[in-house]
């Protein structure tokens, strides 16, 4: 490790001095000439990352690897799991029994090392290959690879990007595509948290079976007339008047008969149960706001929602919602002697902490469990809500077996103590959930919650 040291020394002490060069004295030529040298030095430092990303593994005590590389590096998860993808496509690999295998992408990755590639050259690359078929035989793969990293090395990624849509067309000059290629590519996510007005984006790819379903969901249900929530009293058996009146467009129709659709389904007893509770939305606001019909309420999944939303919402389907006072937020204490929490409980968690307690974790409630934050129930714990956390399937098997601890601290909070012998990795508490008070004095009450 000493070595590794002096060598990461040099490397700070040589970035100061570059620092400190006066680049005033040079010509504008050189200028871009030495912007070009810095691109290159800092595109190979980011290969020899990636080396050191492809060897990480998990530990004792260590979160799961992606999750670790996110919080140690400050980076967000997201680009913890696409600099992991990145490493394992490009840095030599072995088999079980130690023989050495090139990477996934040969010559790419002798060009990345090389540092005759970015970010955006290795995306065009992945992309080519994600959205090539599984008919192209191997041999013209590998063709295709060598020669895609041979142009990059020349052109910016957006001219790579017009060559390697010319080479997809070549391989498959016919566009066939397979159900397994289809399949590959269907997905649904959301693009980034809600917007500022409190809407969201979200991409969906579907598959032909999905795409036929929706196509007759919404010959029905997305006609004019049908679920408008300008209607007092929406309906699915529109008559002619109600229907000429609607000055929603197709797309809002389409939006308004995809949440008609959901909105059915949740809380059917039909679909059990999750975490303990019925498959419904689980709801956190303060007495006041649904007095006053104004501002905000939380949903386990960490949606903020208008408290006129919630509101309307309440008189369509069957949703758990608790309700705090805003002043003082006291909570409401429930006990159990048995090991599991209750219903009662687990909301009642969801209200107060809204997702997972880990510093750093965004999993939101709905993806969380109940934790015995205090003192284990093996250890003699007790379910009591004052006692008990929420906590992620992975977090929470941190402290089973990854020597990670607990404790509840007097104001409420839970306070999660890394192992002594591993200082990288951060504890104490979590505000993801609870943006409210970053902007607090330390001395000012927390906000209630409920779920």
């Amino acid at each position: 490790m000493s070595s590794i040291d002096d060598v990461l020394e040099a490397l700070d002490t040589a970035v100061e001095s570059l620092a400190a060069v006066d680049l005033d004295v040079l010509a504008p030529p050189q200028r871009f000439a030495v912007l070009d040298r810095l691109e290159n030095a800092r595109r190979r430092q980011v290969a020899v990352s990636h080396a050191v990303v492809a060897r990480l593994e998990q530990f004792e005590g260590c979160p799961p690897v992606p999750v670790t590389l996110a919080d140690v590096l400050r980076i967000s998860p997201r680009e913890a799991r696409r600099r992991i993808r990145d490493a394992e496509q490009l840095a030599p690999r072995t088999t079980l029994t130690g023989e050495p295998v090139p990477p996934i992408l040969p010559a790419t990755a002798t060009a990345w090392r090389d540092g005759l590639l970015d970010g955006e050259h290795l995306q065009v690359i992945q992309r080519f290959f994600r959205d090539l078929p599984d008919h192209v035989p191997p041999a013209e793969v590998e063709k295709a690879e060598k020669s895609l990293a041979e142009h990059a090395a020349n052109l910016r990624p957006d001219q790579l990007e017009r060559v390697a849509a010319r080479l997809a067309l070549h391989l498959n000059p016919d566009g066939k595509f397979s159900d397994d290629d289809r399949a590959r590519k269907r997905g649904f996510v959301w693009c980034g948290g809600q917007r500022v007005d409190g809407m969201s984006v979200g991409k969906l790819v579907a598959d032909p079976e999905l795409r036929s379903m929706l196509d007759a969901w919404m010959a029905k249900f997305a006609a004019p007339g049908m679920c408008n929530p300008a209607d007092e009293s929406p309906t699915v058996t529109p008559s002619e008047e109600v229907a000429g009146r609607d000055l929603r467009g197709h797309g809002q129709r389409q939006h308004d008969a995809l949440k008609a659709l959901v909105r059915g389904q949740l809380g059917d007893p039909k679909l059990g149960q999750h975490n303990g509770l019925p498959v419904t939305v689980i709801v956190s606001a303060k007495l006041q706001d649904i007095q006053a019909k104004s501002g905000h309420a939380v949903t386990a999944g960490g949606t903020l929602l208008p408290i006129p939303d919630l509101i309307r919402m309440s008189c369509h389907a069957y949703h758990y919602l608790a309700l705090f006072d805003g002043v003082d937020g006291r909570a409401l204490w429930l006990g159990r002697t048995k090991r599991l929490a209750s219903a009662d409980q687990r909301i009642m968690l969801h209200s107060k902490q809204r997702g997972c307690t880990r510093p750093g974790c965004d999993a939101p409630g709905y993806h969380s469990a109940v934790h015995h934050a205090a003192k284990d129930w093996s250890d003699g714990g007790a379910t009591n809500i004052d006692h008990l956390a929420l906590a992620c399937d992975p977090d929470n098997q941190l402290v089973e077996t990854g020597g990670w601890a607990t404790r509840i601290l007097p104001s409420g909070d839970t306070e999660w103590i890394p192992p002594p012998q591993l200082p990288m990795l951060r504890g104490g508490t979590n505000d993801f959930h609870h943006p409210e008070r970053l902007l607090k004095d330390g001395g000012d009450p927390q906000e209630p919650v409920a779920g």
